[in-house]
């Protein structure tokens, strides 16, 4: 099981699967509210990844990395950075007021806000 976490200044509550899921390919930029959207992955190994890719995105981490090799190679976009923990993650969002990221279900989540994917 995943968590949905953003920065605890954003207003944002909760966010269809379908936003969640362009804010992580960088298909749109901003949060519905108007923030800008930092997106932050988990390692390629991970298994929150793996749950989160497939779950949340609705394709395997494999898939994921080929849409964004194609990103790359018709210089569109690059991944978004990719943090080895959660609490790496969650660093990382609660310094970054666009930012959001997933962690395990097990995860602490002080300082940053969990969003309720619908």
């Amino acid at each position: 099981d995943v968590k949905v976490i953003v920065n605890s200044a954003n207003s944002t509550a909760d966010l269809p699967g379908d936003v969640v899921t362009k804010l992580f390919l960088k298909q749109t930029t901003k949060f519905p509210n108007g923030t800008a959207a930092q997106p932050v992955d988990q390692a390629k190994g991970s298994p929150v990844r793996a749950a989160f890719s497939k779950s949340v995105l609705g394709r395997g981490v494999a898939a994921v990395e080929s849409y964004w090799q194609q990103q790359i190679f018709s210089g569109k976009d690059v991944p978004p950075p990719t943090k080895a923990s959660d609490d790496e993650v969650v660093a990382y969002v609660k310094a970054n007021a666009g930012a959001i990221g997933y962690v395990s279900a097990g995860a602490s989540t002080a300082g940053v806000k969990v969003v309720d994917v619908k």
